[in-house]
């Protein structure tokens, strides 16, 4: 038995020392199954945002190439695939609408998932502009007129009483369900319902108190907020908007020396005021949960030029315009789309005239500018990739044209005279920008007519 007391010992050693062995690599494998199952359980997050001015049927949304959304309606949308932590997103239009055939773009559409979804990506659809509506500050009064798409040809519809006095600025919201009215005599905004099928208007909400003086408004790109700037009170307010009817945010936001211009990004991320009597640029952060506004965006206020009168952004938000009315120029800026700050593009452009209005083609080809001169004309500007002016051409418009637009389709131009209360409509040359006025143009509109908005 002694001698045997050695093997004994032995086996017992190699049995302890392969059981460590196991118990090793156990260790191993459930260390593997872990990294395994935090890489099966990584956060993941939805890609979603909201869809703008659709009327037809067929738009097909796309993320990353593989995720398709069939969209039904205006408003909130959320693709069902979620996205990793760190990875990229890319949200596309697949299929464009049809009956009636629209163009849908998107903005802010993709990007790297950080520890959030994302809600922000905007879809914005639009289509050949179906009718005007113009502002008539002497009358008191609204005009409606149907756009043939073929042609540009104004038809009446019907004039409407606006809910204030003194009518001066006009928004048509991105989904074209509501017009939006600011009356500068009675600090108050009016809000009527666009009937789809006639373009005739309903009053949803009569008069909502701004601030003084209130010279000019504008609706986000998703159709939530809607911003007054009031050029008595140095203010912009600020209101949520639903159903054509309006709530305030908040106290009104300081905003220069008399503004009376106002613009957001494409993405609704920034709200650019100008001011006349300052000739600057204001820029407020908009919160895009709630609609607020905040400042401190850093080197705002920007300079513009002598009575800066009217700003118009291109339709990726690449660039800024300002057209100085007393300075006779028009300023380009580059924009910052992450932080929103305007860097001058050189020295203000000079226009031998007197710049009260200016639009981009929804191309983001041209810049149409209507000059307050003796000359009476409204100019055209090619837009480099550097997003440097060049003029093109101008065409004679009617006694004081004091605002421009150009229609969703980028194929007619429209001008409001105010002297002679009408309105001038052109066809665009898509190669040059050129204008042609239309045949039977101008059109009748109403005393003082002051600003016009394209649906």
């Amino acid at each position: 038995m002694q001698a045997s007391r050695p093997h004994v010992l032995l086996n017992s050693s190699r049995q302890a020392y392969n059981q460590w062995v196991k118990t090793l690599r156990s260790i191993a494998v459930l260390a593997a199954a872990v990294g395994t199952a935090s890489c099966l359980f990584q956060l993941e997050y939805n890609v979603g945002g909201t869809v703008t001015g659709f009327k037809g049927t067929g738009l097909v949304l796309q993320d990353n190439s593989r995720d398709d959304l069939r969209v039904n309606a205006n408003g909130a949308f959320t693709f069902s695939s979620r996205v990793a932590k760190g990875n990229t997103y890319t949200v596309s239009v697949k299929t464009q609408p049809s009956n009636p055939a629209q163009t849908c773009t998107v903005r802010d559409g993709s990007g790297t998932i950080p520890k959030a979804n994302i809600t922000g990506v905007v879809v914005s659809c639009s289509q050949s502009g179906r009718y005007a509506y113009v502002a008539n500050q002497a009358a008191n009064t609204i005009s409606a007129f149907s756009i043939d798409s073929a042609n540009g040809f104004l038809t009446p519809v019907a004039t409407f009483a606006s809910t204030g006095a003194g009518p001066v600025a006009l928004a048509v919201d991105p989904n074209g369900k509501f017009l939006y009215v600011t009356n500068n005599a009675s600090n108050t905004v009016g809000i009527f319902a666009i009937t789809d099928a006639t373009g005739a208007l309903t009053v949803t909400e009569f008069s909502v108190l701004v601030g003084t003086s209130p010279a000019a408004l504008c609706v986000d790109p998703t159709g939530r907020y809607l911003y007054v700037a009031n050029s008595g009170a140095n203010t912009v307010s600020a209101f949520v908007i639903q159903n054509g009817f309006a709530t305030p945010v908040g106290s009104p936001v300081a905003a220069g020396n008399q503004p009376v211009a106002l613009q957001t990004d494409p993405g609704g991320n920034f709200l650019y005021v100008t001011d006349f009597a300052g000739g600057n640029v204001t820029v407020l952060a908009i919160d895009g949960a709630t609609g607020a506004l905040t400042a401190g965006v850093s080197g705002s206020p920007f300079g513009a030029g002598t009575g800066a009168v009217s700003i118009a952004i291109d339709p990726v938000g690449s660039f800024a315009y300002v057209a100085n009315q007393t300075a006779a120029t028009i300023s380009t800026y580059s924009i910052d789309l992450t932080t929103g700050a305007l860097t001058a593009s050189g020295s203000p452009l000079s226009t031998a005239s007197a710049p009260q209005s200016i639009a981009v083609d929804p191309a983001g080809k041209f810049i149409y500018a209507a000059n307050v001169t003796s000359n009476n004309d409204v100019a055209s500007y090619a837009i480099a990739t550097s997003g440097a002016l060049t003029f093109s051409s101008t065409a004679v418009a009617r006694s004081l044209p004091v605002a421009v637009a150009v229609d969703p389709s980028g194929q007619f131009v429209y001008v409001a005279n105010q002297a002679s209360g009408s309105v001038s409509a052109f066809t665009v040359d898509v190669s040059t920008g050129a204008l042609t006025e239309v045949t039977g143009s101008p059109f009748l509109a109403g005393s003082g007519a002051r600003s016009i908005a394209i649906d």
